[in-house]
This record gives C-alpha cells, structure tokens and sequence, in this order.
C-alpha cells in the first residue's frame, strides 16, 4: 500500500522546515533600511505558520496517527505524550511570538531581543519536534498499521492539505499570502530586494 498521508507530512514538514528557516534568516538580516517590509514578511511567515501547522496539520497527527499509533505500538507511547505537548504549547508559542513582533515593530528596538530570543527558540524546539515524528513515530507507523488504517489515514490527509507543501495543487485562496511572502522578502529568501 502507497500510504500517501506519510508522504503528505513529510511533505508538511519540508514546507515548515523552509518557512522556519527563511524566518530566522529574516531575523538574522534584520530590518535594515526597509522596517516596513521587514515586518510585513514576517508577520505573514507567523501568519502561515499559526494558520497551516496549528490548524491543519497538528489536528491530523493527534486526531488520526497518533491514537492509531499508540494502539498498535505502545513503545512510542513517551514520545506521543510528548509530541501532544509540543502540539498544545506550539499554538500558544506562535501567537506569543506575533505580539513580540507586533512589540517591537511598534515598541521599537527594545523590544527586538525578546523577539530574537523567543523565534529560535521556537524554531529549534519545531525542529526537534518534527525530528522526534519522523524518528520515533513514521517508521512505526509504517510497519505496525493496518492497510484499513492507511485507507483512512490517506483519505483524511489527502482531503486537508497544507496549500504551501501541495505540489501542484494549490489553493487560490492563500495564493496571497504566499505571493506576499516570497515578493516581499529579499533574495535568498524571497524575489524582493535585498
């Protein structure tokens, strides 16, 4: 059996990994001379990052894999506790991260360390998150669950996809956001000016 919903996260995970790392590229480059901007990108990148992995994408795993999982192969069972902790501080974590941008984009410069902070924080605890995933539960998954299991797990994850990991397939509604991204931020990270 195929089992596209593992690829479907791997996918997922590709698409955050990228978002995460243009993010602290982003930080690293800093405001320069072009604030607005600045800001604008990564207040999208958050955007995304709130919108698509907190409520599609985690939603998936905890609702559908991991009790699945859990059932089959309670040997992951550490990990499951702890992927669901990530998920349920993860969502809080972003939007924590929104206000501190929103503080230092009208705070001002004080505010900026307690933003710098609080994202590679958050990245490198995402990181880890998504490593623990595809360590400790998909080769698990892959080899303890049923093929009724895959059929379901497939049909739920093809039906609500992530528009940014979706080859080929993505969805206008968010083409916004994406397009706002990658023509707003500089080169290399996106086709704005750097």
């Amino acid at each position: 059996m195929k089992q596209s919903s593992l690829q479907i996260i791997r996918d997922e995970h590709a698409a955050l990994k990228a978002m995460l790392q243009s993010l602290t590229m982003m930080l690293d480059r800093g405001p320069g001379d072009e604030a607005e901007s600045f800001f604008d990108v990564v207040r999208a990148m958050l955007f995304y990052i709130d919108e698509f992995p907190e409520k599609l994408h985690h939603p998936k795993e905890s609702n559908l894999l991991f009790p699945r999982v859990a059932r089959v192969a309670p040997q992951v069972m550490d990990a499951i506790i702890q992927l669901e902790a990530d998920h349920a501080h993860s969502e809080t974590a972003v939007r924590d991260l929104q206000h501190l941008l929103l503080g230092w984009e009208l705070i001002g410069e004080s505010r900026r360390a307690a933003f710098d902070t609080a994202v590679r924080r958050y990245v490198q605890s995402y990181m880890a998150h998504m490593q623990l995933e595809e360590t400790a539960i998909l080769p698990v998954a892959q080899t303890a669950l049923s093929d009724q299991d895959w059929a379901e797990l497939d049909a739920a994850f093809e039906a609500n996809r992530d528009p940014l990991a979706t080859k080929g397939r993505r969805d206008p509604v968010y083409d916004r956001l994406f397009t706002r991204i990658v023509m707003r931020a500089p080169a290399p990270i996106g086709v704005g000016e750097a």
